[in-house]
């Protein structure tokens, strides 16, 4: 089992069929940052048509019921035939699925900065709060065309911050780093363009007053509880 698998309850580890998460929120309670009918959109739409996908691409075989965060870890060792299925569609639900966590609306836990250990180690590896999202804006705003930017444990527990494109996650051996996400901002135009248009900038300062710490707060202690198990 994988520091990632170990780190997530079994409520969270997604098995097949596989399923869009409900959100933890309604559509609107992200304004006026997210506005309702992107994220009416990128959820119902985007997500449910990545679920839709995933399913069939593993139906009737070996893989089925095996929890997407496997799959795509491991996805080196899947047949040829389904690893550009699952890169995209698992990827694109695996993503999906933690970012929705990771926001809140303001007043609701939304916004403001880290605190107790996240925060200290934010300072202790990534130079301080502003310095994070200094390095975390960067990753977002150079990440050329559709993709995500992280925020990640490494195996060792140290705090990074990376980017990666299209679909794929940090988790895929062999294609990201390796490192488990914590925080992931989804930059594809659909997350934003409704709204924001061409401005990018603008999307990722926005996404500042959402960002739910706690649960950001929480995956990190539960990386670094199964890299110490």
């Amino acid at each position: 089992m994988s520091t990632t698998q170990k780190a997530l309850s079994t409520k969270e580890l997604s098995t097949v069929p596989y399923t869009l998460p409900a959100l933890p929120y309604a559509f609107d309670a992200l304004e006026p940052h997210l506005d309702a009918q992107t994220m009416e959109i990128h959820h119902g739409k985007h997500h449910q048509t990545y679920v839709n996908n995933l399913n069939a691409a593993v139906k009737d075989t070996p893989h089925e019921g095996t929890p997407v965060e496997q799959l795509i870890v491991d996805i080196e060792q899947l047949p040829e035939a389904l690893r550009a299925p699952v890169r995209n569609n698992g990827g694109g639900h695996a993503n999906h699925s933690l970012f929705w966590t990771v926001m809140a609306p303001v007043g609701q836990g939304g916004g403001g900065a880290p605190a107790g250990d996240l925060a200290k180690a934010i300072d202790a590896d990534l130079g301080g709060f502003d310095a994070f999202k200094e390095a975390f804006t960067k990753a977002a705003l150079t990440r050329f065309g559709s993709g995500w930017a992280w925020l990640t444990v490494a195996n060792g527990g140290k705090l990074a911050v990376e980017s990666s494109g299209n679909q794929d996650s940090p988790l895929m051996r062999g294609i990201g780093s390796g490192n488990t996400p914590i925080l992931g901002l989804d930059v594809w135009e659909h997350a934003y363009y409704l709204k924001y248009q061409n401005r990018r900038p603008e999307y990722i300062a926005a996404f500042y007053n959402v960002v739910n710490w706690a649960e950001v707060a929480r995956r990190h202690a539960a990386v670094l509880a199964a890299i110490r198990d």
